[in-house]
């Protein structure tokens, strides 16, 4: 016969648990023996590692008291079910690994994988990381928004970035970012720019709400100010725009 705290050891638990058990009417307590100790024997201890099984596996302790009274088949049957719950736990658990792994890597907390593809494919390509970041931080609305829309959008981008004029204009954008608004290579580098999109034949087919192109819009001129004025710039060359570009009138001032 066992002692209340050889049971507990037995069966992993700390004595008051067993006592905890006991005033919830899990466990039955034991007669006393003479010298007024609960003895407790074999079966005792297979029922609280069945209680404690149970518990751990996050089965309320209600729900525990009718499993403990249950028949074989529907003991099983629970079991099963208890086991089919922590394996899509652990699914869901392994999946919010990779969120953190991905968080670790500065992209991907909110983010689907192939926009974070994406984006390592710009740095890959030599993209300023600035860029990279004002593009990453309006994928985030983008996807929040239109998540069923990304993968669309993303192939474009992929085709867009085998044209090398693509390409150079990304680049052409980061050096823009070192320059102030007075600067006359911000000028040049917007020349540049509006020569690019005018030799791949620039279309912006992505149909983006107006009001969400605004907000990323502004969303990128915080990140990154220097587009602000080149915006400007590249809207007198005959470009407006930034999160959606179209062709426009560039007006009698093309320059500067």
């Amino acid at each position: 016969m066992l002692t209340i705290g050889e049971l507990a050891s037995y069966a992993g638990v700390t004595i008051r648990a067993v006592r905890h058990y006991h005033a919830k009417g899990l466990l039955p307590e034991p007669e006393r023996d003479d010298s007024g100790y609960r003895r407790y024997d074999g079966a005792a201890v297979v029922e609280l590692t069945r209680i404690r099984t149970l518990t751990e596996a996050g089965v309320p302790l209600a729900r525990v008291r009718e499993l403990l009274h249950a028949g074989e088949a529907e003991f099983a049957e629970a079991v099963a079910e208890i086991d089919r719950r922590l394996c899509a736990e652990i699914e869901q658990r392994r999946r919010h690994r990779e969120r953190i792994a991905r968080l670790a890597a500065g992209d991907g907390l909110a983010l689907p994988p192939e926009v974070v593809d994406f984006l390592d494919r710009l740095r890959a390509l030599g993209v300023d990381e600035r860029i990279v970041r004002v593009e990453r931080d309006g994928w985030i609305p983008l996807a929040a928004r239109s998540p069923d829309r990304v993968p669309e959008w993303i192939a474009r981008k992929r085709e867009q970035l085998a044209d090398p004029q693509v390409v150079g204009f990304y680049r052409t954008l980061g050096q823009a970012l070192d320059r102030t608004d007075d600067d006359q290579k911000l000028v040049e580098l917007a020349d540049t720019m509006a020569a690019y999109l005018t030799r791949m034949e620039y279309v912006d087919d992505v149909d983006i709400e107006p009001p969400l192109a605004t907000l990323l819009d502004a969303l990128a001129f915080d990140t990154a100010p220097p587009a602000r004025r080149l915006t400007e710039l590249l809207k007198r060359r005959g470009w407006a725009g930034w999160t959606t570009l179209s062709r426009v009138d560039p007006g009698p001032e093309p320059r500067g």
